[in-house]
């Protein structure tokens, strides 16, 4: 499990999750578009829902648990660029499965 450290915060998420986190979020600060970033708590964490706003003005940090680089997934990483533009910010699903 990796940690996104963010305005003071720790949130961790899966290794490959946090990586494809880490190439929409620095593509949407680059072009200087803001949004809201959401993800649901698991049951066993209490349930719930976390929601913060990415910006440019907040330093962030990404730390990975583990030493190798994964493979991107370039149809779920469209899809999140995608919903990071809605008003509603983007909501983290889970990786869709390979076209068969």
């Amino acid at each position: 499990m990796g940690i996104l450290h963010y305005s003071g915060e720790e949130f961790e998420f899966d290794d490959r999750i946090l990586t494809h986190l880490q190439v929409v979020i620095s593509t949407k600060l680059r072009r200087k578009e803001d949004f809201f970033l959401s993800w649901p708590v698991p049951a066993d964490r209490g349930s719930g829902r976390h929601a913060v706003w990415i910006d440019n003005g907040v330093p962030i940090h990404f730390f990975y648990s583990g030493s190798r680089h994964v493979s991107i997934n370039r149809e779920w990483l469209e899809s999140m660029i995608a919903g990071a533009g809605r008003a509603s910010g983007l909501l983290l699903t889970d990786e869709p499965s390979p076209p068969s």
